[in-house]
């Protein structure tokens, strides 16, 4: 017999008071932010959203426009540990995960195996321009990302809660680079473009940036409250029609006999059951960053983009007319209905 589960509510006043906390601190973070990272007010809400999900994030953005900054002021801002790992040709799998090393007991004169942790051993990890380095060592990433954990020699060991790995990609310089595998591409959560400044913005980045810096951040949020946030997101309830939405925009990216003739045109793969998993998470962060308790559609058409257009991989054909997944991803947008409230 099928028990069924019951529907997660935030109906205590515990929960109530830690959405209240939530809320104050996005709102804070952001504040901190400011101090030094100007602009990017999509970028940043992404990042924010990542965390408090426990997902991981690729930023696509040419050099120059601080994406390793903002990791690492976020991390600076939050008061934990950070790790920068530059991918380049020559990078090993231990380079990251660590190894066992030869050490001598001086109380018995016996040699031993003890385990060094690589820099993959900190709550906020920068992978610096992931696609410069062969698939077999951006695959020592894939354990940790999915299960918290690495695997050495047979050992494994827990990774520090909370853990997040934020990558970076050059997307104009791509000779001696590495396209991410499908199967770790569809590990992160979010493709979050970083494009240029406005004008304005852009000039107070160079007159600030070119005068005396003396920043000092308040910790108001830490990473115990990260992995509360964590939990509480979890929690909050989603109506079935706006699941069934998700859904939906999910199977329609799919390439077969009934999908629409644009997808059949331009597709090769469409978007995986991961897909709307995260839409969903996604959904009901931002419901609490916004001060809701419930899912909206316009949540989860809100980011539809940065969670598809990593997965909707398009042919030759799309790449011949020069369209790209986002394209596909509007025309989805316009395709798929909203059900009516009360459906």
């Amino acid at each position: 017999m099928a028990t069924t589960i019951p529907a997660p509510t935030l109906d205590s006043n515990d929960d109530i008071a830690l959405a209240d906390r939530l809320k104050l601190g996005r709102d804070q973070i952001i504040a901190e932010l400011r101090k030094l990272i100007v602009g990017q007010e999509d970028v940043i809400e992404l990042v924010l959203l990542s965390l408090f999900t426990g997902g991981n994030s690729l930023i696509v953005g040419v050099p120059g426009l601080a994406k390793t900054l903002l990791i690492h002021t976020m991390a600076q801002v939050l008061d934990l540990k950070f790790s920068r790992i530059q991918f380049t040709p020559d990078l090993m799998p231990s380079d990251i995960t660590g190894t066992d090393i030869i050490q001598d007991d001086p109380e018995t004169g016996r040699r031993h195996m003890v385990f060094t942790p690589g820099p993959i051993f900190a709550n906020i990890v920068l992978a610096d321009e992931i696609n410069r380095t062969p698939p077999k060592t951006q695959s020592a990433l894939l354990e940790a990302m999915q299960e918290h954990r690495v695997t050495v020699q047979g050992k494994t060991y827990r990774l520090e809660e909370p853990f997040h790995v934020f990558a970076t990609q050059n997307p104009i310089e791509l000779e001696g680079t590495y396209p991410l595998p499908e199967a770790q591409l569809d590990r992160f959560m979010f493709h979050i473009i970083m494009d240029y400044l406005p004008e304005n913005e852009e000039v107070q980045v160079a007159t600030s940036t070119t005068a005396v810096q003396n920043y000092r951040f308040q910790h108001a949020v830490t990473g115990a409250d990260i992995v509360a946030f964590q939990q509480l997101i979890r929690r909050v309830p989603i109506a079935e029609p706006v699941a069934r939405y998700a859904v939906n925009l999910t199977r329609t990216s799919r390439p077969g006999p009934n999908a629409p003739d644009f997808i059949k045109q331009w597709v090769s793969y469409g978007a995986s059951t991961r897909a709307p998993q995260q839409l969903i998470l996604g959904g009901k962060a931002r419901a609490l960053m916004d001060g809701r308790f419930n899912v909206s559609f316009e949540d989860i058409r809100a980011l539809a983009k940065p969670v598809l257009r990593h997965r909707v991989l398009t042919n030759f054909h799309a790449e011949s007319e020069r369209i790209t997944s986002d394209q596909i991803i509007e025309k989805l947008l316009k395709l798929v209905p909203t059900p009516k409230s009360g459906m």
